[in-house]
């Protein structure tokens, strides 16, 4: 099995054309080798498939393909005193913690507060939202299967 490596510049809007993100990108793998996990961006990746160097697409991604729909299940309400730094916390301020669920180790991003507890958000920002990726391919390449390849994160 061949594996493509592609280059690319990106814009990245929401379904209504509202700006959330430029980059570039190197070195995306697009044909992940036998056993890897599916990547979270799966419906991008796979639009970027046979794509050649100077190509330009537009690639639409629906939630489900993207970052997943929003997981009511993903909120947590927990009490201040719990999370480091809980009474300097602010909204939108980042804090890592085990989800009970499941004990993963997760980034929540803090979505209410009071006087004596917290509320945190677990999902991905981007998370229940159609994405549309305006592509410009800058190299594309294919190794084999065996060759030692570096795969990047798409977005942070």
């Amino acid at each position: 099995m061949r594996v493509q490596i592609v280059s690319f510049r990106c814009v990245l809007k929401n379904q209504l054309g509202h700006l959330i993100s430029s980059s570039f990108n190197h070195d995306v793998v697009t044909t992940p080798s036998e056993g890897e996990p599916v990547h979270e961006l799966q419906g991008f990746v796979e639009g970027l498939k046979g794509l050649k160097e100077g190509e330009r697409k537009q690639i639409r991604v629906n939630a489900d393909q993207a970052y997943g729909f929003y997981d009511l299940s993903l909120l947590v309400r927990v009490s201040r005193s719990s999370v480091h730094q809980g009474k300097k916390i602010r909204m939108g301020d980042k804090v890592r913690g085990r989800y009970t669920q499941d004990h993963e180790l997760r980034t929540f991003t803090v979505v209410d507060l009071s006087e004596g507890d917290l509320l945190l958000d677990a999902n991905h920002p981007l998370a229940g939202q159609d994405l549309v990726f305006d592509v410009e391919v800058t190299s594309s390449r294919e190794e084999n299967e065996e060759a030692e390849v570096q795969n990047k994160p798409l977005f942070h």
